[in-house]
């Protein structure tokens, strides 16, 4: 009899209090099980049960071995269920839970071609820009945006993007082209305020080293990212954004990336999902696909962003667009 089949007997007649009880769930005579919980007392050399005729009781050892044993069957399990879904196709439903703009502007774009992949899947997405509860709300995972709070889920770091300042070509013609992080002193700034924090009014800027922080102002605040875009589109001031986000309107010339030379902040995106052993593999093979996705598109961002820039250096000075 092998190491894990003892085991198992073991847990069993614990759980079910006897060895007949553990007989019926594993299927076999209770004879046999307490075979097995003897020949793993042998090879320990101690006792792990007390059986009368009527109730039993783990020793001392006995029940810290219990508890061993169930991590170890319960890894054994996760194991084989890992080999068992390998090459298998993915299925079943993913509740997931992402920021507004993020999830609209890059999530959404992605799960058209992932769910076309696994038509077993399906997915059940709500965008909000509260830290939802994993465990009671009944999602799979989360996307979070930034800084995570102290907890037990698991974290899993999806890219880190930098925050970009935009405007439209009309807005800069009217007002000008600022040219240092100080210049936007005398713009509207499209201010993003949070739904738990304080809006975000210290634009952040870096270069070679130094660091800018820049208490803007303006006269219209939004709470949603993509409201923000939509007002810088319409020429109503400067938006701070995902340069990813903003790259498709700076190709099509409806939006200029402004202060080419500077840094903005960085942010991290994160997949949080519980701390269980195993990891479904509907779960698994979306991180790991929209891990691959998101590098792909900020490999393709950056290239349009520096060619941007070459073209602006080369560009006569005053020149927007």
């Amino acid at each position: 009899m092998d190491r894990l089949s003892d085991m198992n007997a073991f847990v069993t007649a614990v759980r079910e209090g006897s060895f007949a009880g553990a007989a019926k769930v594993m299927r076999v005579s209770a004879q046999r099980v307490g075979k097995q919980v003897a020949a793993l007392e042998r090879r320990l050399g101690a006792q792990l049960l007390v059986r009368t005729t009527r109730s039993q009781s783990l020793t001392e050892v006995g029940r810290r071995y219990y508890e061993r044993c169930c991590i170890v069957l319960d890894e054994a399990t996760a194991a084989d269920a890992l080999v068992a879904e390998y090459g298998a196709e993915p299925r079943g439903e993913l509740a997931l839970s992402a920021a507004c703009t993020f999830g609209t502007l890059r999530l959404v774009p992605f799960l058209q071609d992932y769910l076309s992949r696994y038509p077993a899947v399906s997915i059940k997405l709500e965008l909000n820009d509260r830290n939802v509860d994993l465990i009671n709300g009944g999602f799979d995972a989360a996307i979070r945006i930034g800084e995570l709070e102290d907890s037990s889920l698991m974290v899993r770091h999806l890219e880190t993007f930098r925050l970009a300042a935009c405007a439209s070509p009309s807005y800069l013609a009217a007002r000008g082209v600022p040219a240092a992080p100080q210049d936007l002193l005398r713009h509207d700034c499209l201010v993003y305020t949070y739904v738990l924090k304080a809006p975000l009014t210290k634009w952040e800027f870096e270069r070679d080293g130094l660091t800018e922080v820049v208490d803007v102002g303006g006269r219209l605040w939004v709470n949603d990212g993509r409201a923000a875009i939509e007002a810088a589109l319409s020429g109503q001031g400067i938006v701070l954004q995902d340069e990813n986000i903003l790259q498709m309107e700076v190709e099509r010339g409806r939006l200029v990336h402004l202060l080419p030379e500077w840094r903005g902040p960085a942010r991290d995106v994160s997949l949080i999902y519980p701390a269980n052993r195993h990891m479904p593999h509907k779960l698994r093979t979306f991180i790991e696909e929209f891990t691959a996705y998101l590098k792909t598109t900020r490999r393709e961002a950056e290239a349009a962003c520096h060619e941007i820039v070459r073209d602006r250096q080369t560009s006569r000075p005053g020149v927007v667009g």
